[in-house]
């Protein structure tokens, strides 16, 4: 049975927007929440040196380009479902749905850390999180938990982030700032290049510094989009960067401990040495607070990629369906039956996974966004990398190389469970056609009001375009300038039509 959206309020929402800050809080607990988790690349390094030069480098090499990219494709698809609409607009439907269901495992599988985290750092106070029986329930109930406070709204949740946030740094600029009598600048230079693990150093890298693009995936949900991304993914830049940065400067630098020592929780230790019990204690709940904070992040990415992916008609119309607080029900309790699946494995395990699915994606992104510019040259974009195609096309070239430097560096075991990950989406895709075309569940027929629908017919883009036509030669006024409240009204106007045309086509 097909449903269109006009008829179906379940994709319709009218709770509060997210906002510049909030959406701020969320990027930055999407791709970080603190420097919790970046000890083993101290390790894997073989002391600070390597650790502390790849958060220097890598944003320039990696963040950068995967946030400039993020701001033009979020704002010139201004809507739930992110890079899926993204792909799809380059290469089809097909390949929409393959990325969005990487993206989602890959999201899944990164949201099963969070819980494990949490546990890592209590357990050095208390032990008895070392024990199965007490860390099998304690898992559950925080999984739980969190998707409880999940489904209460994404206001919500964008408002606990920026309080979490706050709280989460706020020890390590304490401990920073008592560091800085014992800092021994030579320090920062150690390294033994005989320990360095460069699968886990890389891993490492990549996993601190990754997800810019997952915020995406709810930009329905974002007040003014087009001009609230750049912003808010500028200053999770900075943000992100400093607050890996700093603590590890301090930590290193006033400590000689051996980069044997640097594991998952260790910073509870460097706040014991440096503040005594009580930074300690801080640090310990400062992480707990930061784990729920990447996970409610994550989770809302996640539950709103599926959404959108229902709003396109790719899954069925149910996971389309919002609670009474705006939250989409279903997609979130998938997201949650994921983490409680996958959060059995250890750590490393899951790293290497999820960063290895991640990366075929990111290029799948990146040569999406290189084929819009070639193809749509004239695709509203309201954010737009201040470079032409060939620039564009440099600028992703070096994040690229590093993808696939991670890929290559994954075990056999990991390359032959993202293979199956992948086989699966493959003959996902068709079996969810099949359902569609039998009418054996419910779809939505539309796709979402977009600047240029990703998966729309020859016959209809040329509708499109001669509507905007019309519109520019009696008003005077052009599609690509939002700063003329007449253009915003000519636009809605043109959606209009063009919905009008959508409708009677498919009658």
């Amino acid at each position: 049975m097909m449903i269109s959206n006009a008829e179906n309020p379940i994709v319709k929402n009218k709770n509060p927007k997210l906002t510049l800050l909030p959406l701020i809080a969320l990027i930055f607990y999407d791709v970080s929440g603190g420097p919790f988790g970046v000890e083993d690349s101290v390790r894997a390094g073989g002391g600070p040196l390597l650790s502390l030069l790849g958060f220097v480098i890598f944003p320039f090499i990696w963040s950068i380009p995967e946030a400039l990219v993020t701001a033009e494709l979020a704002t010139s698809f201004p809507e739930n479902g992110g890079y899926v609409l993204w792909i799809s607009a380059a290469f089809g439907p097909f390949w929409g749905f393959q990325e969005g269901f990487w993206k989602w495992f890959s999201g899944v599988m990164d949201n099963a850390l969070y819980p494990v985290l949490f546990l890592d750092y209590l357990k050095h106070s208390l032990p008895i999180f070392n024990h199965l029986l007490a860390r099998i329930p304690a898992l559950l109930g925080i999984t739980v938990s969190l998707t409880y406070l999940n489904y209460r709204g994404l206001h919500i949740v964008g408002f606990s982030a920026v309080s979490l946030a706050i709280f989460s740094l706020l020890p390590f600029v304490v401990m920073s700032v008592l560091s800085i009598p014992r800092i021994k600048p030579k320090q920062w230079l150690v390294v033994d290049l005989k320990k360095v693990d460069w699968r886990g150093y890389f891993n490492s890298m990549f996993w601190n510094l990754n997800y810019w693009d997952k915020a995406s995936t709810l930009a329905g949900e974002v007040e003014n989009p087009s001009k609230t991304f750049p912003k808010a993914l500028f200053g999770a830049v900075i943000l992100v960067v400093f607050s890996y940065l700093i603590p590890l400067l301090a930590g290193t630098g006033a400590l000689s401990s051996s980069p044997n020592e640097w594991s998952d929780g260790y910073f509870a230790e460097v706040g014991l040495l440096i503040g005594g019990f009580w930074l300690k204690w801080w640090i310990q709940a400062a992480a707990a607070m930061s784990n729920m904070g990447l996970f409610e992040a994550e989770m809302s990415s996640d539950a709103f990629q599926l959404l959108g992916m229902s709003e396109m008609g790719m899954l069925p119309a149910i996971f389309a369906l919002r609670s009474k607080y705006g939250t989409p029900t279903i997609s979130i309790l998938c997201s949650a039956t994921g983490v409680i699946f996958l959060s059995w494995m250890s750590f490393q395990e899951i790293l290497e996974f999820l960063n290895f699915l991640y990366s075929i994606g990111m290029l799948l992104e990146f040569a999406a966004f290189i084929k819009l510019r070639i193809e749509k040259p004239d695709l509203h974009r309201p954010y737009r990398v201040p470079f032409e195609t060939f620039g564009a096309t440099m600028l992703c070239i070096p994040p690229a190389i590093l993808l696939v430097l991670v890929m290559c560096l994954a075990s056999v075991k990991t390359f032959f469970v993202s293979c199956a990950v992948i086989i699966l989406g493959v003959f996902l895709y068709p079996i969810l056609v099949l359902v569609k075309e039998k009418n054996l569940m419910q779809f939505i027929s539309e796709q979402p009001e977009l600047t240029m629908p990703p998966t729309v017919s020859l016959e209809h883009q040329l509708v499109v375009s001669k509507l905007h036509q019309e519109a520019e030669d009696e008003a005077s006024i052009s599609l690509l300038s939002d700063s003329s409240a007449k253009t915003e009204q000519e636009s809605s106007k043109i959606s209009n039509r063009v919905s009008n045309v959508t409708v009677e086509k498919h009658l």
